[in-house]
């Protein structure tokens, strides 16, 4: 690929990810060659190739992501639970707690991939598919966590009375608001969990990679 034709794509991919980022709101011709530092014929231009392949789709001057985004965003989940599957399984028997990814999706997480623990008489059932608010659970309070500081996230009796959930962020993967956690009937020591957290979190990242 010529150096032109590299600024074009990584130009393209910019303004693709400023529409995302727009959400429901969506952005404006003028916004978008602002986002990306470019001219309103640029942006023009490059619209040109995404909405010919329904990546985005013209509203009068507004711009939002088109449906194929959608069909794209299909074949992500179905991957994400495969690479998770043997780290949750690893963490739900090292805990002794059930281990689930949870996805942020706009202001809600959905429960994406689920292992419980097989040497318990008794655990939390989840359910792949169950959402909540972002606020709601450590899985969405982990994502607002400032690196550098306490890794996970605790919650007790935010998701259903009873049940203690610690969850940490996946980190260093472009584009993914993810987090992987447990949740334990009664309190958990976060000392201990915490960590092994914390470390199956950046083991899913390196994994996806």
């Amino acid at each position: 690929m010529t150096a032109e034709g590299s600024l074009t794509l990584e130009r393209g991919l910019a303004l693709l990810q400023a529409v995302a980022d727009a959400g429901d709101e969506a952005a404006t011709i003028s916004e978008l060659a602002d986002t990306i530092g470019a001219s309103r014929a640029a942006v023009y231009r490059l619209l040109v190739p995404l909405g010919d392949r329904g990546l985005v789709r013209r509203d009068g001057n507004k711009v939002r992501l088109g449906v194929a985004v959608l069909r794209l965003a299909e074949q992500v989940v179905p991957q994400l639970r495969e690479v998770a599957r043997p780290v949750l399984r690893a963490l739900a028997e090292r805990t002794g707690a059930t281990a689930h990814v949870s996805l942020a999706e706009g202001d809600q997480m959905e429960v994406v991939a689920v292992a419980e623990p097989s040497s318990t008489t008794v655990h939390v059932a989840y359910r792949v598919g169950t959402r909540h608010p972002v606020g709601a659970g450590a899985a969405g309070k982990a994502l607002g966590l400032r690196q550098g500081g306490r890794g996970w996230a605790v919650s007790s009796g935010d998701v259903q009375r009873g049940v203690t959930g610690l969850a940490a962020p996946v980190r260093g993967v472009p584009g993914l608001r993810a987090s992987v956690g447990v949740l334990a009937l009664g309190p958990v020591k976060a000392d201990t969990v915490g960590p092994q957290v914390v470390e199956a979190a950046a083991g899913l990242a390196a994994a996806l990679r």
